[in-house]
Formats: C-alpha cells, sequence, structure tokens
C-alpha cells in the first residue's frame, strides 16, 4: 500500500512538474510589451491603487476648491485637467488590460487544445481496453457486462464530428428557449 501512494505521489509530481514547465516556457515567450501590459494590469488590479485614486481624486478636488489653505487651486471646477488626466489614464489602462486578456487567452485556448488531445487519446486508449476487456471476458465465458447495451456503445470508436454536431445543436437549442 505504501509503494502504491509513493507511486501515485510520483506521478502527481511529474504532472505538476510538467504543468510548471508549460507554464514557465509560456512566460518565457512573452514579449516586453506583454510582460508590461501584464505588470500595469496586475498592479492596476491591486485594492491599494483603488486607495491612491481615492486619496488623489480626493486631494485634487480639495485643493481645487479651495480647501486646503496655502496651496492656490490650479485646475478649478469643473476639473478639465483631471478629468483629461482620467481619461487618458483610462484609454490606456484599457489598453494594457485588453492586451493581457487578449493573451491570456490565447494561452487558455492553448492549454484547452492540449487538454482536447489529452482527452481524445484517453478516450482512445480506453477504448482499447474495453476491447481487450471484452476479449479477456469472452475467453473466460463472462459476458454479462460485455453484453450490455452500455457496454456496446462504450467499446465502438466515438464519432468525434457527430459528437461534435449533437452538441452544437443541443447548445443552440438551449440558446433559442433562452
Amino acid at each position: 500500500m505504501a509503494n502504491a501512494t509513493r507511486s501515485r505521489t510520483q506521478v502527481a509530481e511529474q504532472n505538476i512538474r510538467a504543468v510548471r514547465q508549460l507554464q514557465q516556457r509560456a512566460e518565457r515567450q512573452r514579449t516586453t510589451a506583454e510582460r508590461v501590459s501584464d505588470a500595469i494590469a496586475r498592479i492596476a488590479a491591486r485594492e491599494s491603487t483603488v486607495v491612491a485614486h481615492i486619496v488623489w481624486f480626493g486631494a485634487w478636488v480639495l485643493v481645487n476648491m479651495g480647501h486646503v489653505k496655502g496651496i492656490r487651486p490650479f485646475d478649478p471646477f469643473p476639473f478639465t485637467l483631471l478629468t483629461t488626466l482620467v481619461s487618458l489614464e483610462a484609454i490606456f489602462l484599457t489598453l494594457f488590460v485588453l492586451a493581457s486578456q487578449n493573451r491570456l487567452t490565447q494561452e487558455a485556448d492553448r492549454r484547452a487544445h492540449l487538454d482536447l488531445q489529452v482527452n481524445l487519446l484517453s478516450e482512445q486508449e480506453m477504448t482499447v481496453v474495453l476491447r481487450m476487456l471484452k476479449e479477456i471476458c469472452d475467453h473466460l465465458e463472462l459476458r454479462q457486462t460485455t453484453s450490455s447495451q452500455t457496454f456496446t456503445e462504450l467499446v465502438r470508436r466515438t464519432d468525434l464530428q457527430d459528437l461534435a454536431e449533437r452538441l452544437d445543436t443541443q447548445l443552440a437549442g438551449q440558446s433559442a428557449t433562452k
């Protein structure tokens, strides 16, 4: 039992290393612009950035409403300079976030394709295993499970195109009812 647990742990560790290596390779392949976009998006998403903006906007308004003694208002109401700066910040921040989101979507698509390939391979392997199991059961004259309709359906190779079309039809039907 201890060997089986150790073996599972080793397999899990190998899987973790493989995933980590894929992630590290994706990170190494990022361009400088992607790294900058990711850093800016990460910083902008922090709670401390929200607090800093609240303090900054509050201070700007207080100063320019004349509520801070010793500092002459430089951007009187309706705060045209503040509006311009905030608009520019919003434009650039949106561009950085969209660039980062686009890259993350591309990475997710690559992972989904890899996942699909692994799932298809697993399905093909299981079909072979089920066929081998059927041969063993036939040889031992054990037919209760292997003669069931479910087993017969599972032993057949999955038609990916048919499955995708059925899924699309079902999803289209769900969309139509909403």
